[in-house]
């Protein structure tokens, strides 16, 4: 009987334990993997990093009945959750109170049609436009408001580098921190993503001839970049002027501009929308205005060729909003063929 009781108090306090380590978890920090490059040089592929929960204000779960540390699915099949409860938005201590250039962990918001808001797929960027503001892309740069937002030294652009020579050394190129790129087809050129330190480096190569950035020209129309119509000729680097919806503020609505808005309209706030003719009608009454229910916000990554955020999906409301990323704990280099793969200088790092 004495031998039953032990069992059963440490079943107890396993039990209690998972629960706090949960509850800590959903509310306030959680520790997430750097799966991609698109953060870079700010975060880099391997980054174990811990998000701050509580810097915006838990969401309470929409799907509370779900599997702990398991998301989406069990295999290709089984989902890890049940949609029998589905909570709606709603978030301790009010709206998230985001700044300009924090860098954010939130729920993908093109999964809209798969999975409830909690359980669509992680993604981090930088928050460079906030609700109410006016977003322009210049050459690669942000302008809030009329204002240059970006820090420069943070970036990552795409370059075009000529050598006076067909090969060079890559261990040289790895010591700099240069990963992504390599030669193209024409003798001696070569495309790397740089940021402002790589370039001052590369310069000091003898054998480099010249460098350019790969930027595109204003006016050039990508149909894939949102909001993926030809009234709006955006590219990567230039894009914009585009207002950032916040809630409570009325935009003006015609046929012409409602491809900016009518996934916000119909997917986010959950209204019918039709067009007929040169009409809108939302919820079946003909309207000029559209009047917000959410904030929003604009996401990009640092490496500014090699991100898929809202210059190709367009505005993350603020109920897909998960936390403030706060610390690297530590950092592995996976792809790295030497064989230290831990990168002990980002231990402990702080993220800005």
């Amino acid at each position: 009987m004495k031998h039953k009781k032990t069992i059963l108090e440490w079943l107890k306090a396993i039990f209690f334990a998972l629960i706090v380590i949960v509850l800590f978890r959903v509310f306030c920090f959680e520790a997430f993997t750097i799966p991609s490059a698109s953060m870079e040089k700010s975060l880099l592929t391997g980054d174990y990093i811990i998000v701050n929960k509580l810097s915006y204000g838990p969401r309470i779960p929409n799907t509370p009945l779900s599997f702990p540390f398991v998301h989406q699915r069990f295999g290709e099949n089984t989902k890890s959750f049940l949609d029998w409860i589905n909570i709606p938005y709603t978030r301790l201590f009010g709206s998230p109170d985001i700044e300009r250039n924090d860098v954010v962990v939130f729920n993908y918001p093109m999964e809209a049609e798969e999975y409830p808001v909690d359980q669509r797929t992680y993604y981090i960027k930088r928050c460079v436009g906030i609700a109410g503001d006016s977003l322009e892309i210049k050459n690669g740069l942000v302008y809030i408001n009329g204002k240059k937002n970006d820090v420069p030294e943070k970036l990552q652009f795409n370059y075009k580098i000529i050598f006076n020579t067909d090969s060079i050394n890559s261990d040289s190129l790895e010591m700099l921190g240069i990963t992504e790129g390599g030669k193209m087809n024409n003798k001696g050129e070569y495309w790397f993503t740089l940021d402002e330190q790589n370039i001052k480096d590369i310069r000091q190569i003898k054998s480099v001839v010249s460098i350019e950035p790969l930027m595109e020209k204003k006016g050039t129309y990508n149909d894939y970049m949102f909001p993926e119509n030809e009234h709006f000729l955006w590219n990567l680097d230039n894009f914009g002027p585009l207002y950032i919806p916040k809630a409570g503020d009325s935009v003006k609505l015609s046929i012409d501009s409602l491809a900016l808005y009518e996934r916000i309209i119909s997917v986010y706030e959950n209204n019918t929308l039709r067009t007929s003719n040169d009409s809108i009608f939302i919820n079946e009454k003909h309207v000029s205005h559209y009047t917000f229910k959410m904030n929003y916000y604009f996401m990009m990554g640092d490496n500014r060729h090699n991100s898929a955020d809202s210059r190709f999906w367009g505005f993350l409301p603020e109920d897909h909003i998960v936390g403030k990323t706060v610390l690297v704990l530590m950092s592995i280099n996976k792809s790295s063929e030497k064989g230290n793969k831990i990168r002990w200088d980002r231990w402990f790092k702080s993220v800005n």
